[in-house]
């Protein structure tokens, strides 16, 4: 070979050398600065998914609303030993729990105070369990033993309310009890009332000289013997006042309360709903279903079936002074049954009354500077102690009750504890892990990278 074909040989090796190093260097510039602009903005910007399939590291929007409430910082200290018996970080097992608040509402401050090394502080914060969170929001405090989502979004729920609201049951006439505990009473609806923060009590208007001018709201459910005319005139009163009510109106006779029906101009048909959507086994198919309603607070956003058990039909006529609006419909295959109720009742044209039916209606108007609110529902059992948990029963009636006292803004589907999918890793799995991806993998593209750069280079 000539010597000058020698030498552009050469040449061309150290020009394809010096361009595979450039690249290389400008490759690994590009990537230092890519890196780097990640790193700054991942400082500013944060971006989340929750890939877990119940979504549990995500808030329900339930409890998002309820945080959307609260205008202005909280503060929660949560009071626990840094380990406990068996080892678990209960700092971080906290921390891991609050977090999802935490990013839906930046001004909240979470502290951890060690109640084994300051005593004093547990005993005057009134702590009494060993794993405990005191919640403080205006100068208003809770406290939280049971960490899931439902119990945490209900006692926000309750600072975010402020003052306590006194809701009366009438009594003293048979009525279903907001602490009652038989089947056909509202016990455990009058629990989930407290709950969230209401204050809940009974009036006997035959001993009470008046309705109290500070209740919220009145609840009337099914009275099973006839009102006084005395007690219906303090029902009147209280109602021409601006006063709140709940009725609830089973198939049965209205025992005295006929005035409170003509003030409100109620148009009450005798009869059960029958709805043959659901026939069960064996009687007739007295249980109507509801999946539409109206457009209204209590209803706004509502997509939960409810389920009301030997309901009646709720008219209202036209009123200049109420607004009125129909808020539930049920069977619309079914119909207004006037005869007996049996296994082979059938449509009768001539008596019953066609689907769908409604059976519950708001009314709204203005007394004075007030505006007063009732709803009437035509049946009792729906929020009974044995149908509540069917359905969206207990949301509706909590929506209900909601708006009666006048806070819409609480108006939501209630929260519920999303399935815990925790993964349990030990100590030992978790450095491996941690070995594995972090030095092993990292260093095996290193040398990759090394044993590929180095045949290029020989092979130039």
């Amino acid at each position: 070979m000539p010597d000058g074909c020698g030498a552009d040989v050469m040449e061309i090796t150290r020009k394809l050398r010096l361009q595979l190093l450039l690249q290389g260097s400008l490759s690994l510039v590009l990537l230092i600065t890519l890196t780097a602009l990640l790193a700054y903005l991942a400082r500013d910007y944060r971006k989340e998914w929750d890939v877990t399939s119940s979504t549990r590291h995500t808030l329900l929007q339930a409890s998002r609303d309820v945080l959307g409430q609260l205008n202005g910082p909280v503060t929660i200290t949560a009071y626990a030993v840094a380990k406990d018996g068996r080892g678990q970080n209960l700092h971080k097992s906290i921390q891991e729990f609050m977090q999802p608040y935490l990013r839906a509402k930046p001004d909240i401050a979470l502290s951890f105070v060690d109640p084994r090394e300051q005593p004093k502080l547990a005993a005057a914060a009134g702590v009494r369990a060993p794993v405990e969170m005191v919640i403080e929001y205006r100068q208003r405090n809770e406290h939280l033993t049971e960490f899931n989502e439902q119990a945490l979004t209900n006692l926000l729920m309750r600072l975010a309310r402020g003052a306590d609201r006194l809701v009366l049951w009438l009594d003293g006439h048979g009525e279903r009890k907001l602490n009652g505990t038989a089947n056909h009473d509202l016990g455990e609806f009058g629990r989930q009332l407290q709950q969230k923060g209401f204050q809940l009590n009974s009036i006997n208007l035959a001993v009470a000289q008046e309705m109290p001018a500070n209740a919220a709201a009145l609840v009337i459910a099914s009275p099973q013997v006839d009102l006084l005319s005395a007690e219906v005139q303090k029902l009147r009163r209280y109602l021409e006042r601006g006063g709140n009510l709940l009725w609830l109106i089973d198939p049965e006779p209205l025992r005295g309360l006929q005035p409170v029906s003509e003030l409100l101009g109620l148009v009450l048909t005798p009869g059960t709903v029958v709805d043959p959507t659901l026939k069960p086994p064996s009687g007739p198919p007295t249980l109507a279903v509801a999946a539409g309603y109206a457009r209204h607070p209590i209803t706004n956003a509502f997509r939960l079936n409810t389920m009301f058990p030997f309901a009646r039909q709720i008219g209202a006529a036209e009123s200049d002074e109420w607004r009125i609006t129909p808020l539930v419909d049920v069977a619309p295959r079914g119909w207004v049954e006037v005869g007996k109720l049996d296994d082979k009742i059938v449509f009768d044209k001539a008596r019953d009354i066609p689907g769908p039916v409604n059976i519950a209606t708001a009314f709204e108007r203005m007394v004075g500077d007030r505006q007063q609110r009732v709803v009437v529902v035509g049946s009792g059992n729906f929020l009974s102690n044995t149908f509540l948990g069917n359905g969206g029963n207990l949301d509706f009636g909590i929506n209900v009750v909601n708006w009666l006292t006048g806070d819409d803004s609480l108006i939501t589907l209630q929260a519920r504890p999303a399935a815990d999918s925790n993964i349990d890793i030990d100590q030992v799995t978790l450095y491996l892990i941690v070995f594995t991806f972090l030095l092993l993998l990292p260093l095996a593209f290193i040398v990759t990278g090394g044993i590929i750069w180095w045949r290029r280079r020989r092979a130039t």
